[in-house]
């Protein structure tokens, strides 16, 4: 595993557990509005990275202190070791929560096969027909599609959830999202926060500036399809 960083206490990567949240480093997006740049692109994260060993000697001094781990990126799920990594973290009895894109359900099947994770949080980038709008590259949406139902259906707690970028989203798109994920368990949606750097700063005028979108509006919207719509 090529990991960027890690944050040892979490109050709130992981709903409801104390938890650390690791990074992983590479990402299958670049989504425009990504602040975490020195995760996303090659070369960049390997600065300040730290070791597998650096991480479990943390993790064996942390037993029956936390509850979990969080996995995040970047994007874990293109790491070719994940899966064993996630076994060595749940040997020594930690939850685990994994945040992913959804650009590979091939790998969350073999995960959820394996009963690896104890929560999944997916991203949702935008409605299908404008996804690769947020994504900032190609995407094939219909393995999107096929990760929203894996996950659905993998009987772990889950979250979809989409970071609202004012000109990248437009209040119509989550009418669309809200009828794709119909019967979902809960959706949440992120407000953007500009923090002072962005993955491609020349897209930072096009959609930040003077743009607004009301998300309780699409809240209201989104509770017709999906039984629980958080606002963070």
């Amino acid at each position: 595993m090529i990991l960027g960083g890690l944050q040892k206490t979490t109050l709130i990567d992981y709903p409801g557990k104390v938890a650390a949240t690791v990074f992983t480093v590479g990402c299958s997006f670049r989504c425009p509005f990504c602040h975490n740049s020195e995760l996303v692109l090659p070369g960049n994260g390997q600065r300040g990275s730290i070791s597998e060993k650096v991480f479990f000697d943390f993790l064996k001094k942390r037993q029956n202190k936390l509850d979990g781990v969080c996995i995040t990126g970047g994007e874990p799920t293109i790491q070719p070791d994940l899966v064993d990594f996630i076994e060595k973290i749940k040997k020594l009895g930690f939850l685990v929560k994994l945040d992913s894109n959804g650009s590979r359900p091939d790998v969350l099947k073999k995960i959820f096969d394996k009963k690896l994770v104890d929560f999944v949080a997916m991203d949702i980038k935008n409605s299908p027909t404008n996804y690769e709008k947020a994504c900032g590259t190609k995407v094939d949406i219909e393995r999107i599609k096929l990760s929203v139902e894996l996950i659905k259906k993998a009987g772990i707690d889950y979250e979809f959830r989409t970071t609202v970028v004012p000109g990248i989203h437009r209040e119509k798109d989550f009418e669309i999202i809200g009828r794709w994920l119909k019967g979902s368990r809960n959706y949440v949606l992120q407000s953007f926060q500009d923090q002072g750097k962005i993955l491609d700063e020349n897209m930072r005028q096009k959609f930040v500036q003077g743009k607004k979108l009301d998300l309780e509006k699409i809240k209201v919207k989104l509770e017709t399809y999906i039984k629980k719509v958080e606002i963070r």
